[in-house]
């Protein structure tokens, strides 16, 4: 908590998290992400359980961007390479084609992420 802004640890944690055999099977995964959210008229403390939010369309932005948008691309590519050369030419070509669109979305990390604002609020 700092007099701008807050950040938040979200800790994702697989199904297996809570087994009791977790420390001997290499299966388990914890992670951890940092959400900075702007300070709002709340008060927070450190250590505070709260909730993140996030507007559902920017949620379905996300989507598209990570998900949907590349599957298109990859489609198109595919169908448009396997017209003119063999199946396993066309397939890596394909995925190659995607090379650029990840960079692009990489060039552009920054500004897309002044886009996603997120809003926290104190779980009771």
């Amino acid at each position: 908590v700092t007099p701008n802004d807050i950040r938040v640890v979200i800790t994702s944690q697989s199904a297996c998290a809570s087994c009791h055999a977790k420390g001997a099977c290499s299966a388990s995964d914890v992670s951890e992400k940092i959400v900075v959210v702007s300070k709002s008229n709340h008060n927070y403390f450190v250590g505070e359980t709260v909730k993140v939010l996030l507007k559902q369309s920017l949620g379905y932005k996300a989507l598209f961007l990570g998900y949907i948008l590349p599957l298109i691309v990859l489609l198109i590519a595919l169908f448009s390479y396997s017209a003119f050369m063999s199946e396993s030419k066309a397939g890596l070509l394909a995925l190659a084609t995607l090379l650029p669109y990840y960079a692009i979305l990489y060039f552009f990390r920054n500004k897309i992420a002044r886009q996603f604002n997120f809003d926290i609020e104190k779980i009771s």
